[in-house]
């Protein structure tokens, strides 16, 4: 027997590039959730194996074989046929082959053991790789998709479309105030603001304040209260207004890109078919031309994220069904909105019963900012607390009896900015309801009734530092004139688990008490 020939190059090259094959099949096939990919490395990888091992040592060794044997008989072959033999001569030749095949079978032995060998290493080497195969596998079976660089085609295109969205409402800054709360707080010029994105305001700038409501007072207002971002001692220079940036993370916790920054439709006030239940006062009947109100600031708590619980005052026009108008402001807890559990400052706005008009704060072009210290959907603190500190914040809404726009005024004075009459179809004119009052979204999780709380969460039975309260509700007539609210009616469509209890004195004068704690004993 012989030694084993060397083995050919190219089967070394074959052997590493099937290496290479098997990882790159096996990762492939992992991200495309099929293993075929992976097992064909494999299958070539043993194939070149098995080509170099037979090759090499079967093919090797019989070649080597033959070449020796025919050697050897030449040899013997010409000692016999040889004239000037002797006996000397054939035995010494003879010596010669016995130890040519003594020593044969000595490398025979010798050539089995690397032939051994090198079969336990081909076993532990394919071993270890099918082990370190399947382990990267697993690996990137559980990477979180935040850790892979490749994604759905669904994924790309609605990043995307965020990022196109993102850089329509978020406007250049000529500075920015970072709030404790995490919040980015831009500066933009005026100008620049969402709201003149829009066909019918592209061009404008803001208007100058309007003429105040007659009968207007700050007795009995609340002192104002300030916002968290305010509370580092910056602000926005004259010329710009504060405006909360919105983040990618913002948007990816909207129900879908196009609905983001909009209340889902509302039906009628008195149905709960939609999942929103409210606690409010409100009037009817005549021509409303504003309303003004003090709202009591808590934290209630929220159960989901696509929950959220309010505060706030409503001027409506039109019917309940498509052409709905209506203009909102108050404070708000939606962790969808913002990310957190913070009361927030907002407003609203829709033109035809939130389908396709209007939006939150500036999130869409609509609500006209002229005030350089509010920033609208940016904490309110501080806040009230059960048996303790009671704070308020006072609005006030009314029509510019000169240019018909909508203006809003937070706390003592404060202009925070208008929306422009022509948003609105039936509030062109007027509002024929105006309403009062908390409202929440209940999406029945695990099949019964939400804890989502609405107010501080404790009933209005409670009374005064236990349960929320809206207090000096007034109208604006048709004279631009405040007058004291008449015929107040109060309405709680799950009274068992959010109620409502109204009355009347010299300091407050029309107020209500409301709330409650949602899922409960008797809210199942």
């Amino acid at each position: 027997m012989c030694k084993p020939t060397c083995p050919n190059p190219l089967s070394i090259h074959n052997i590493y590039a099937s290496y290479i094959n098997i990882f790159t099949s096996f990762i492939l096939g992992e991200r495309v959730n099929s293993l075929t990919l992976g097992f064909w490395g494999l299958w070539v990888f043993f194939r070149e194996v098995s080509h170099y091992v037979f090759n090499g040592f079967v093919g090797g060794r019989c070649v080597s074989d033959m070449k020796k044997t025919n050697n050897n008989n030449k040899l013997a072959l010409n000692v016999l046929l040889s004239p000037s033999s002797n006996n000397t001569h054939n035995q010494s030749v003879f010596h010669t082959l016995q130890k040519s095949q003594n020593g044969e079978k000595e490398e025979g032995d010798s050539s089995a053991i690397t032939m051994s060998s090198c079969l336990i290493f081909t076993f532990i080497f394919t071993l270890c790789l099918l082990s370190s195969c399947f382990s990267y596998a697993a690996f990137l079976h559980n990477t979180t998709d935040e850790n892979v660089t490749l994604r759905p085609q669904h994924e790309i295109q609605k990043l995307k479309l965020i990022r196109e969205h993102l850089q329509k409402i978020n406007k250049p800054a000529v500075k920015t105030i970072q709030s404790q709360d995490g919040d980015s707080i831009d500066c933009v010029p005026s100008h620049h603001q969402p709201a003149f994105d829009h066909p019918l305001l592209q061009g404008q700038r803001p208007m100058d304040p309007p003429e105040m409501p007659k009968g207007y007072s700050r007795e009995n207002e609340s002192h104002e209260d300030f916002q968290l971002w305010s509370l580092t001692g910056d602000s926005c220079p004259e010329g710009t207004i504060p405006i909360r940036r919105t983040t990618e993370q913002d948007m990816l916790r909207a129900s879908s890109v196009r609905r983001f920054g909009r209340k889902i439709r509302r039906v009628k006030r008195d149905s709960s078919s939609n999942g929103h239940e409210h606690a409010v006062g409100y009037v009817s009947g005549s021509q409303y031309y504003g309303a003004k109100a003090s709202i009591n600031v808590w934290t209630p708590r929220v159960n989901s994220q696509y929950e959220f619980s309010l505060s706030q005052i409503w001027v409506i026009a039109g019917s309940f069904a498509d052409d709905l108008n209506t203009i909102e402001a108050g404070w708000q807890v939606s962790p969808e909105l913002y990310g957190d559990t913070n009361p927030r400052f907002f407003t609203y706005w829709t033109s035809d019963a939130y389908q396709t008009t209007g939006c939150y704060n500036l999130l869409c072009s609509g609500f006209i900012q002229t005030n350089n210290r509010i920033a609208i959907g940016a904490a309110i603190s501080p806040v009230s607390s059960y048996k303790g500190g009671q704070f308020d914040i006072s609005l006030l809404i009314w029509k510019d009896p000169k240019h018909g726009h909508w203006w809003l005024q937070f706390g003592s004075g404060t202009l925070v900015g208008y929306w422009p009459v022509s948003l609105f179809t039936h509030l062109m004119e007027h509002g024929n309801m105006v309403q009062f009052g908390g409202e929440i979204v209940n999406t029945r999780p695990g099949g019964s009734h939400t804890s989502t709380q609405m107010g501080s969460g404790h009933f209005a039975g409670e009374g005064f530092g236990k349960a929320s309260y809206f207090r000096n509700m007034e109208m604006v007539d048709w004279d631009n004139t405040l007058i004291p609210t008449s015929n107040l009616r109060v309405l709680a469509d799950h009274p068992n688990c959010y109620d409502i209890k109204g009355g009347v004195n010299r300091v407050w004068g029309n107020y209500f008490y409301y709330g409650g704690p949602g899922k409960n004993s008797k809210c199942l």
